[in-house]
């Protein structure tokens, strides 16, 4: 099977499947229509003499110098030899592929005025498994992912360096063995090929759908620890969050239930308070309002995916150049940082229930740090202090980058969405939003242990399943072996995968 390109329906699911799966793509026929159509356009106005930025001139501060057409050939190169100016080690090769096949489908538009030379050209490295190589950071995230995206279009003058069966090689070398053909570099080529936030919205696309499967996991995390703190269940009643009406919570508190479906907590049989600590009744609206955040920037992203994020884009139909900034990342960049923030907000409440697991005063009659030779045993007290250290960086790294601009470019480039950066602290801030969830699933495990009534049958799923991961501690141990391991888990969704195994998906 292949992804269809056709510059209109890329989805999220599908940017994985191609840059984590290895799917094949393929342009649509009559997206390479539109493309041949926009470069006859592009190639008449040339003849024509017309001025054109960033074709036949400088670009940024340098757009008012009017290239000569000796100059006009020989600039594409350059232009591309100029911006490939990033810093650090290689992205991820799942991350120069999301940003490849974002970059085609906005080629698949019809818009950019590139010879179709240059989206076959990444359709074929994409089939073939050839993945330039690109620095993790050097974009401002506007005029587009200029520096990790110009490193990328080497390829198209088979230079630069790539990634392929294995090896790190001369991208000319690659492309020779694989029989794909160097296109070089026209008029307007090297432009087309970076002028958008590419890498900004690639990557995004593969870190939302990795928040939506922990959002998910961070639900069956709190329906163990509540059961395991033998919590009132009215909280999580569906009525009272259609009252409110924010899906998020509805979908939350339902996801809640389904997970604890079939526990004596469900049926009454157990005594509760009448009303529990905001870190457990709160939970639906907590978590809930990570969904509300992310469905909105899963619409951002996807609507970016098939947007014309280009400059100067090229309107065949009415013979017009229009020039803008539709390569601008905040539209992306905002809506990341909200969500990271909404991700660090959730591991907090995590650990807030993880204190009431450990503390002998709150946990309703669970040992002390869950163990019972408190005092001779220190039980799970240190997975707390790493929690904590897992959160302190999250907050920190919660501060928005999209206010964060710097100008560039003699002050043409003046505001900025440093989108790349908001994506990668985003990165992080979900790896260690794993870690403290792991510790929660591991704690909210010990605990259930210690407790003789009968769970929901997704809790007891996800028990199981934290139990082929991390055995139960009946002594001190050293726990970074426990930690890494779950936190492992919980990136590759191994007790989500248990828990739908048994009650079905969740939302």
């Amino acid at each position: 099977m292949s992804v269809i390109l056709d510059g209109e329906s890329l989805t999220l699911e599908q940017v994985v499947r191609v840059a984590r799966g290895g799917e094949r793509v393929e342009l649509a026929p009559a997206a390479l229509d539109r493309i041949r159509t926009c470069r006859a356009m592009l190639e008449r106005k040339v003849a024509a003499g017309d001025v054109m930025y960033g074709v036949n001139t400088g670009i940024g501060e340098l757009a008012s110098v009017v290239l000569d057409d000796e100059q006009t050939r020989r600039f594409q190169r350059y232009l591309i030899y100029n911006h490939a100016a990033g810093i650090g080690e290689p992205a991820p090769v799942e991350h120069v592929r999301a940003a490849m096949v974002s970059r085609l489908n906005v080629h698949a538009k019809g818009y950019s005025g590139c010879r179709p030379e240059i989206p076959l050209t990444y359709v074929a490295l994409l089939n073939a498994g050839i993945t330039p190589v690109a620095c993790r950071k050097g974009s401002v995230g506007a005029c587009g992912d200029l520096s990790p995206m110009s490193q990328i279009a080497l390829s198209l003058m088979g230079e630069g360096e790539c990634f392929w069966k294995g090896r790190r090689l001369p991208t000319g070398e690659a492309m020779r063995e694989a029989g794909i053909p160097v296109p070089g570099l026209e008029v307007r080529d090297g432009l087309s090929a970076i002028n958008g936030s590419n890498m900004i919205t690639g990557v995004s696309a593969l870190w939302l759908w990795d928040v939506e499967r922990w959002t998910r996991q961070a639900e069956i995390a709190a329906a163990m620890a509540l059961e395991a703190l033998i919590a009132n269940v009215k909280p999580y009643v569906s009525r009272l969050h259609e009252l409110r009406g924010f899906p998020g919570a509805v979908t939350s508190a339902e996801n809640l239930r389904r997970v604890m479906d079939g526990s004596d907590l469900m049926t009454g049989r157990m005594k509760v308070k009448v009303q529990d600590a905001y870190s457990m009744r709160s939970t639906p609206q907590v978590i809930g309002t990570l969904r509300d955040a992310t469905a909105w920037a899963r619409r951002q992203v996807e609507i970016e995916l098939n947007g014309c994020a280009d400059n100067p884009i090229f309107l065949p139909d009415e013979d017009e150049v229009l020039t803008g900034a539709n390569f601008q990342g905040s539209p992306v960049a905002l809506p990341v940082d909200m969500v990271a923030a909404a991700v660090t907000m959730v591991t907090v409440l995590s650990e807030r229930r993880l204190n009431r697991l450990l503390n002998p005063a709150l946990s309703v009659g669970l040992p002390a740090f869950l163990t019972r030779g408190a005092g001779m045993f220190s039980g799970h007290m240190l997975s707390q202090y790493t929690a904590d250290t897992l959160i302190a960086e999250q907050r920190i790294l919660s501060m928005p980058a999209s206010v964060q601009s710097i100008p560039a470019a003699a002050d043409q480039e003046d505001f900025v969405s440093m989108g790349l950066n908001s994506v990668h602290k985003g990165l992080q801030i979900l790896e260690n939003a794993q870690g403290a969830l792991g510790i929660e699933l591991i704690a909210a495990a010990q605990a259930l242990d210690f407790r003789e009534f009968s769970f929901g049958r997704g809790t007891q799923a996800a028990r199981a399943a934290v139990r082929e991961v991390v055995a139960h501690l009946d002594e001190d141990r050293p726990l970074y072996r426990d930690h890494n391991n779950m936190a492992r888990a919980v990136a590759e969704c191994h007790v989500l995968d248990a828990v739908e195994a048994a009650i079905g998906p969740l939302e």
